[in-house]
């Protein structure tokens, strides 16, 4: 059996201290890193500054729906675009964000067929839904499609569906399904 010196064991204890000390110093930096690295931009925070929906029909502006939910990753990765899109073009287009966990929605989900999100639905000016894209676009996407529409101009990436979506379903269907071409196959002849 050895024995250590005196010296040796407060060798070990400085290199031990040393060694705790380098851990805690990179877990710090290692968390202030990924603090950084996150979104700032949440989901909740563009929707509680999002033009509400009411307000974005009657305005007399073009408007830009988004149908999200805060589960969505797609929707996650796109609001740091969406958040730069508002600061850049919100003077000149609403931005309405549409959570479709929330049943208040139902009516829209329906209307505008929502299947899969992110889904964005672009309105002129009177309110009228001129085209729609679905699934995470990239931001010169976005942002071309927003230049056209305050334009007044037929947008160039619309009706796309290229980008990752998730998949969703409206809680209920409407209540007349005679007038839902979908469901034409389910319909009974007599």
């Amino acid at each position: 059996m050895s024995v250590s010196s005196p010296e040796a064991n407060t060798g070990k204890r400085v290199r031990n201290f040393l060694i705790v000390l380098v851990a805690i110093a990179l877990s710090v930096a290692l968390v202030l890193g990924l603090r950084n690295q996150t979104s700032a931009v949440s989901l909740t925070h563009l929707d509680e500054e999002s033009v509400p929906l009411e307000v974005a029909l009657s305005n007399g502006k073009p408007s830009l729906i988004e149908f999200y939910a805060n589960w969505c990753t797609s929707c996650q990765a796109m609001a740091p675009d969406m958040a730069q899109l508002k600061q850049e073009y919100g003077e000149s287009v609403n931005f309405v964000m549409l959570n479709v966990d929330n049943s208040k929605w139902l009516p829209e989900i329906l209307t505008y067929r929502v299947d899969g999100i992110p889904h964005f639905v672009f309105l002129n000016k009177a309110g009228e839904a001129i085209a729609q894209s679905i699934g995470e676009q990239p931001r010169m996407v976005m942002a071309t499609n927003l230049d056209a529409l305050v334009a007044e101009s037929p947008l160039p990436y619309a009706q796309r569906s290229s980008g990752q979506v998730s998949k969703f379903t409206a809680p209920v269907t409407p209540a007349d399904n005679a007038d839902d071409p979908r469901l034409h196959s389910s319909q009974v002849v007599n």
